[in-house]
């Protein structure tokens, strides 16, 4: 009977977290589905919009989260999801409120500290929930809040946008943050340190920052790991940001049509990315080993490259939704195995710094210079090419997946022996 309450418990707070960051995905993209209206309202160039969807936000999001990350690995994870939660809602609702790039600059930074703490924390919690071996599926099932705040993001705010204009559709995807953050003050109970792993851990052990950014350096699974993951944010954050515009300016679709399409056909088919991906890594990792499920994560990038340029030069939209599937899975295929993967190669108590760190990188990189380089080369390219610049300033930045899939295949060679050491490292602690 007391394994079925943890059961239960173990899910309930996985559905919890996994709400948290479907919201903090809803306030994180929101933005995307609004380039245009935005765009003409303020004046705004698409250099400025990369901006907006890219560095004001991943900047704090990204160098935040070490700090907090630190003090989860000291304190109360609990409470840091919980204000957390409470920020960054308040904050995209301030969005809706930006007379000028300037205001919506700042309110978008205030999404990004507000979101700086969900995640590693997160991470932590689940590390401590479940084995290694059985931990990549509830991390995907977390990262799945991604395509699912995609999806409700686009369609709803699409349809909210189209109907009462841009800034009501920041007011009605800020307000459920804010019960969320109520219902996991109130239920949310915080697992022991290092339950999964057999042992408790000393919370005044923890090691420091250099400590943890020096052993990730040094050890080359972790290293070569993080560097495969920033590059697929990279690709992966740059080409979603900028679907909805590429949609509209290319097959002239209405706000609400593009949230329809994007949302439903791109937000699904990630929901079934980040899902399959979690699962089959498991199911590879045990049957085979970590090694060949590396290489299927590698395989599965490098398959859907092709297609995402069919996708970007395709005059067909039927077409051009049915190519978008797979590369759109493969956006948050890796998202839950590369989470879980780093958990398992670093100390317990290194967890929840491992993952900023990761999130640094990952966000920094990936989803700060990802939309903005977009961005950039759309710019560059119009002159060219006209609306479609924009196709090829996807086409450029989204080769970064390619690129993943190589530093996943050198990944692979280390993997296995790395979590050898982890778990003998593990076994030592009393």
């Amino acid at each position: 009977m007391g394994d079925q309450n943890r059961d239960r418990r173990a899910t309930y707070t996985v559905f919890l977290l996994f709400l948290a960051f479907a919201f903090s995905f809803i306030d994180r993209q929101i933005l995307s589905i609004l380039f245009e209206p935005i765009k003409a309202d303020l004046d705004l160039s698409d250099t400025q919009l990369g901006f907006l969807g890219g560095m004001a936000f991943s900047l704090t999001y990204s160098l935040l989260g070490v700090p907090l990350a630190m003090l989860a690995d000291r304190r109360g994870r609990k409470s840091i999801i919980t204000w957390s939660l409470t920020i960054f809602s308040t904050m995209t609702v301030l969005c809706g409120m930006a007379a000028s790039f300037i205001y919506l600059a700042m309110a978008r930074i205030g999404v990004g500290i507000g979101e700086a703490g969900v995640n590693p924390a997160s991470q932590s919690i689940v590390a401590d929930l479940y084995p290694p071996e059985k931990r990549s599926t509830p991390m995907s099932v977390i990262a799945a809040g991604a395509p699912v705040g995609m999806i409700f993001g686009l369609i709803g705010g699409g349809w909210i946008a189209n109907e009462f204009g841009w800034r009501v559709a920041f007011f009605v995807v800020g307000a459920p943050g804010l019960v969320l953050a109520l219902v996991m003050a109130l239920t949310l109970r915080e697992p022991r340190r290092g339950m999964a792993d057999g042992h408790d851990e000393n919370l005044r052990d923890a090691p420091s920052l250099l400590t943890v950014l020096g052993f990730m350096w040094r050890s080359p699974a972790p290293r070569n790991l993080l560097i495969a993951s920033t590059l697929a944010n990279v690709a992966g954050y740059g080409v979603n940001s900028w679907f909805p515009a590429f949609f509209m300016r290319t097959h002239d679709l209405s706000l609400t049509e593009v949230g329809v399409i994007v949302g439903l056909a791109g937000g699904t088919a990630g929901l079934i990315g980040a899902l399959l991906g979690g699962w089959l890594f498991d199911k590879v990792s045990a049957s085979r080993s970590t090694a060949a499920a590396l290489k299927l994560l590698a395989g599965f990038l490098i398959a859907a490259y092709p297609l995402s340029l069919g996708l970007y030069f395709s005059d067909h939209l039927g077409w051009a939704i049915v190519l978008m599937i797979i590369p759109a899975m493969s956006s948050s295929f890796f998202l839950g195995p590369c989470n879980a993967l780093m958990q398992g190669l670093v100390n317990v108590r290194m967890r929840a710094v491992a993952s900023a760190i990761s999130m640094l990188a990952g966000n920094l990189i990936g989803l700060g210079l990802g939309p903005q380089i977009v961005g950039i080369l759309s710019d560059a390219f119009r002159p060219h090419f006209g609306e479609a610049g924009l196709a090829y300033a996807l086409a450029c930045v989204g080769f970064a997946a390619c690129l993943s899939a190589l530093m996943f295949l050198v990944t692979s060679k280390y993997a296995d022996e790395g979590l050898r050491v982890a778990a003998q490292e593990a076994s030592r602690v009393p």
